[in-house]
């Protein structure tokens, strides 16, 4: 019995677990040497493995590994889809028991992220070095697509730094050919020019012609906050990993802050305008911030649009360009339901972030009880509907 059944579902945000040695194996020789090794400590305390778990990460991700393979784990595995977490979980990091891993949740797809190098790679765009910062891309997006591809259903993401204009359009238009199910980008504004310069265009239409999404996701934008509001005075409060590196109550509050601007700013430059079969997914970034965005987007046009060209050229309201072309995930502890009634059904997409411990145990469950009472349609909108309509030529035929 699968964990969702008698429904179509697409998962909008699901993810890998990246060995030690992940990103180096993927890597050309001439940058291999250059990838640091990042630790690991915080997400194996969800293995179940504690003993001797840091001394040797060699030793201990082929005892897990092993432990994946054992009768008693697979014995337990349809009951415990989605209680394992992070390298505990089915197929997070072992390719072919991924399948499993779908039927058992019982999703149509899923939309695969990496889990630990969305910030490596924006600090790698960010540093100046452009061989690095594309080299590191290509060995991520060899990574992805090897991974996804013992299965149509996974989907596999290609990161595209928007870095220099030339290369950003070369390794778009190989992504997609080598089988980029999508362009992952950050949400945060590239160095030295804005996400909406024109000289980017090419590769929108690179993703526009090939019809397949540009998507954000949580981690790619370096620094949230200004590090100065964690100096409190007070305790540091664990995370959810029971670690104090990844997120708590405050960074969470910055989470749409990066995907608000550089959305409105392509929105306002013209970007949704010149590319309207362009779809835009933000993934794992929360979408309860949607209808008040929306409505200072309404705002700022209502204030400065008798004296901007720009905005006179636009043939569309913001609300309407995001209901056309973008595509947003909602929290499970967010009120999908509200959101819905706001912004109108055809925005909101389902996803588990699986294996994560973000994402919950149970949120099919929470996000039924926050559609309350909507009606079949607009629930079917939600749980797979926008996400065909987001992943275009993306999504394989059949699924």
């Amino acid at each position: 019995m699968a964990y969702i059944e008698d429904r179509l579902v697409h998962d909008a945000d699901a993810h890998i677990m990246e060995t030690p040695s992940w990103l180096r194996d993927y890597a050309d020789p001439g940058i291999r040497d250059r990838v640091a090794i990042p630790g690991y400590a915080n997400e194996l305390r969800q293995t179940g493995d504690n003993d001797q778990q840091l001394a040797d990460l060699d030793d201990a991700f082929t005892r897990i590994a092993t432990k994946h393979a054992s009768d008693a784990y697979r014995a337990e595995e349809a009951d415990e889809i989605m209680n394992r977490k992070n390298f505990a979980a089915t197929g997070s990091f072992i390719a072919d028991d991924r399948p499993r891993a779908l039927d058992l949740i019982g999703v149509a797809s899923q939309l695969v992220f990496n889990t630990f190098h969305n910030r490596r790679l924006h600090d790698w765009e960010h540093s100046g070095d452009l061989d690095l910062a594309y080299g590191t891309a290509r060995a991520h997006n060899r990574g992805m697509l090897d991974f996804c591809s013992v299965d149509r259903r996974l989907l596999a993401t290609c990161y595209v730094p928007l870095a220099d204009f030339e290369r950003a359009r070369a390794i778009a238009e190989e992504s997609i050919e080598a089988g980029a199910a999508a362009l992952l980008v950050a949400s945060g504004c590239p160095k030295g020019h804005s996400p909406s310069h024109v000289a980017l265009d090419p590769v929108w239409a690179v993703a526009q012609e090939a019809g397949v999404p540009v998507v954000f996701h949580v981690g790619g934008t370096g620094d949230l906050l200004d590090a100065s509001y964690f100096q409190n005075g007070l305790p540091i409060p664990k995370d959810f990993h029971g670690g104090e590196e990844n997120f708590r109550s405050v960074d969470y509050m910055g989470i749409p802050f990066p995907p608000m601007q550089t959305l409105a700013t392509m929105i306002f430059d013209g970007v949704l305008e010149r590319f309207p079969s362009l779809r835009i997914g933000v993934i794992e970034q929360g979408a309860i911030w949607l209808p008040s965005w929306i409505r200072q987007m309404e705002s700022a046009v209502e204030a400065f649009g008798r004296h901007e060209e720009r905005l006179q050229k636009l043939s569309l309201r913001p609300t309407e360009y995001v209901q056309r072309q973008i595509r947003v995930t909602p929290y499970p502890t967010e009120d999908v339901g509200w959101i819905t009634d706001q912004v109108g059904p055809d925005v909101c997409l389902f996803s588990t972030d699986f294996p994560h411990v973000e994402g919950g145990r149970r949120p099919y469950e929470r996000f039924e009880r926050s559609l309350g009472d909507v009606s079949e349609r607009v629930r079917n909108r939600f749980y797979a509907e926008n996400f065909v309509d987001l992943m275009g030529r993306g999504l394989p035929d059949g699924l």
